[in-house]
């Protein structure tokens, strides 16, 4: 048995590599599920067994080297994730606040209410020393304004509202406060009255020069293609989304073609491959440069540049830079003479990005765009010795897309199903339909209508731009009106994404037989997401809004208030309708502003309002009493027992739910009743501002 393993262990240091990025990952996600901050004890042990084991590494066997270093690998990774958490630390409003707010704008987009959204820097807020204020706020834009466009550096005045990132929806969500940690926000908010320009911008550094470049570009791009087309155009050309309106973007994710809008591979691929076709194609033409220069590594550098450039331009998300990085990789490998797309140039892509940003790991953008670039370079890898030649010469391409989009298709489409809840029944089709136009036509055009620019003739590269865009939007429109185009899923469990992965990870990477023990381990994520439940009642973070889950759906306490929290419950829910449908369903007992849910025996009351919660006598007959107010009552909000207050059952009034964050409630098979808080749920971390040993949930017994 023992030779077996070590015979299974050799074979594998052909595809080392390849590794290092999964063992780098597994290390970043520890750190990111732990629920509480690993302290210096931990990393000290940590550290120190790293270095037990490398300084052992002489005396293990060659076949368990890997192994050793595997260990280190994903210590290596844990240390990374911790060290950039910790760089990223900056002062966090503690409060709710409201007065005047100044601050120079560094980005531009817009937010899910299609309200357009500011993020400034060296913001100044009334009243509030500069070691407090948060570096970054964000804030969303809404009324009429007398700034009919905001430029990036402009110094802004304004009076809104700012409040602490907000944590997860219900315990378990996606986690905002983390989310926003890393971007570096310190609050976000909105306004309702004028936004005044305080002062033009001042000398940009190179980061404002690129971003007002950026947004230069994008309105011009829009003012020269009108409508959704011209927004959609500056989207794949700067990265700017802020001129897309929300139903196309809805008709886009519906149709599975959202990853259009995204700069990642696609798009720097096509703009690189094309900047290295007509490069290299343009030296041959000239028989003495052809004969004497390296027009191939000309071609490469050219097109380097290129990609380096349109990164920036971009803002360098995620997905682009892991397009970049492999983009670049493939270059510098036919400047060297290699081969340029393989399995580790996909590794060596995902080590740059997971060293240089950690928590990158944990959001959809990493995981969609490396599980669609890993599948593909292994599919076409497998069918490198299939003998396509017979086939007629224009069935080629053809083919070569429709396995393309299939790939892509089929393995982002588990990780888009888990992030957006959502999977595209007639994804395959828009893709076909779509994707080599986009290649064909429009990146082409792109790419010709900045060559144009400096002449004034960029309208010729629009003109021939417009019409494939708007064939694009017409086909996501056309796809998402169907009946039954998309379906819902319900959220995940939090183990099925990564077994998922490390499952198909383990096929495609590992030599030998015992590779395809991966088809049967990556049955088990589905198994366990099938058999996921959802909470039984679900109250928001500020005690305004409950749900019931019952046999129509989730029941909602209101129809209207609370509707970014309703939204999330019935997305991950995998049964997302209008708020007002879920709040006209059966099953809580409504009686003006005091609602009645009933889990079994345990009777959950909601008051709402100062005049209902004055009118309350004690507890109202309830187990549990959820409060969108403040609670006098001795003890209501500080957690007291039973026994020290004037109300004699366990209450959530706004004060302790702003502690505690939103809250799920299930009844066990034993007849408890067992409370999961968001902050348990989410660990006591920086970023949500908690210390100490994370809170265990609450489990109520009947006396």
């Amino acid at each position: 048995m023992r030779a077996v393993v070590e015979d299974a262990l050799l074979a594998q240091r052909g595809g080392l590599l390849c590794w290092v990025p999964v063992w780098l990952g597994l290390g970043i996600g520890w750190y990111f599920a732990q629920g509480q901050e690993p302290g210096a004890f931990v990393l000290a042990a940590g550290a120190g067994l790293g270095l037990a084991v490398l300084l052992g590494l002489p005396h293990i066997g060659v076949a368990y080297r890997p192994v050793a270093m595997a260990v280190i690998i994903a210590m290596t990774g844990a240390g990374l994730a911790k060290y950039r958490s910790d760089a990223m630390a900056a002062p966090m409003l503690s409060f709710r606040y409201y007065g005047a707010i100044e601050g120079r704008v560094v980005n531009i987009d817009r937010s899910a209410s299609d309200a357009q959204r500011l993020t400034l820097d060296r913001v100044v807020l009334d009243r509030m020393p500069p070691e407090r204020t948060p570096a970054r706020v964000r804030v969303s834009v809404h009324g009429d304004q007398p700034l009919a466009r905001y430029h990036p550096g402009d110094v802004l005045v304004m009076t809104g509202h700012l409040s602490p990132p907000a944590g997860p929806a219900e315990p378990g969500g996606f986690d905002f406060q983390r989310h926003a940690w890393f971007l570096g926000l310190g609050a976000v908010g909105y306004t309702r009255t004028p936004v005044l320009r305080l002062a033009a911008p001042d000398s940009p550094d190179a980061m404002m020069r690129i971003f007002a470049l950026r947004m230069a570009i994008s309105r011009a791009v829009q003012e020269a293609i009108p409508g959704e087309a011209g927004a959609f155009a500056a989207a794949i050309m700067t990265g700017d989304r802020s001129g897309m309106g929300q139903e196309s973007l809805a008709a886009l994710r519906a149709s599975n073609l959202a990853h259009l809008l995204a700069i990642s591979g696609l798009h720097m691929g096509l703009l690189t491959g094309f900047v290295f076709a007509v490069v290299r194609y343009g030296l041959a033409l000239v028989p003495f440069v052809a004969l004497r220069w390296p027009g191939k590594k000309i071609a490469a550098v050219a097109a380097l540049i290129v990609g380096a450039f349109y990164l920036a331009l971009s803002g360098g998300n995620v997905a682009t830079e892991r397009a970049f990085v492999m983009v670049a990789v493939m270059l510098v490998a036919v400047l060297l003479g290699r081969r340029a797309l393989t399995l580790r140039a996909v590794a060596i892509a995902a080590i740059i990005v997971l060293v240089w940003q950690p928590e990158a790991l944990t959001g959809p953008g990493f995981q969609m765009s490396f599980a669609a670039t890993v599948a593909l370079v292994a599919v076409f890898r497998a069918l490198r010795g299939v003998d396509l030649y017979r086939l007629p010469r224009w069935t080629r391409p053809v083919l070569s897309v429709f396995v393309s989009s299939l790939v892509a298709g089929l393995a982002t489409a588990p990780f888009a199903a888990a992030h957006f809840n959502i999977l595209s029944h007639y994804g395959l089709i828009a893709n076909l339909i779509s994707v080599p136009l986009m290649g064909a036509l429009v990146m082409p055009a792109a790419v010709l209508a900045a060559c144009l620019w400096p002449l004034g003739l960029d309208w010729i590269g629009f003109a021939l731009m417009e019409p494939g865009l708007r064939w694009i939007l017409f086909v996501a429109e056309t796809t998402a009106a169907q009946p039954r185009a998309f379906s819902h899923v319900i959220a995940p469990p939090k183990p099925v994404l990564p077994l998922l992965a490390l499952a198909l990870l383990w096929l495609i990477l590992w030599q030998g037989r015992a590779r395809f023990a991966g088809l049967a381990l990556a049955v088990l994520p589905f198994v366990i997401w099938q058999q996921g439940t959802r909470p039984a009642l679900l109250v928001a973070d500020d005690g305004g809004l409950i749900g019931l889950m019952g046999t129509e759906g989730r029941a909602l306490s209101k129809a209207t208030g609370g509707s970014f929290v309703a939204g999330i419950w019935l997305e991950n829910d995998g049964g997302p309708v209008a708020q007002q449908d879920a709040a006209s369903r059966s099953g809580l007992l409504r009686e003006g502003r005091v609602v009645t849910a009933m889990l079994g025996e345990w009777r959950i009351m909601q008051v709402s309002g100062k005049t209902a919660l004055a009118a309350l006598q004690g507890c109202g007959g309830a187990d549990v009493l959820i409060l969108n107010q403040p609670d006098s009552s001795t003890g209501a909000s500080t957690g007291a027992s039973a026994g020290d207050r004037t109300r004699p059952c366990l209450v959530y009034d706004a004060i302790r739910l702003r502690e505690t964050g939103a809250l799920a409630l299930d009844q066990a098979a034993d007849g408890a009743l067992r409370i999961v808080t968001s902050g348990a749920a989410a660990g006591n971390r920086p970023w949500n501002g908690r210390s100490g040993a994370p809170d265990a949930p609450l489990v109520l017994m009947r006396q």
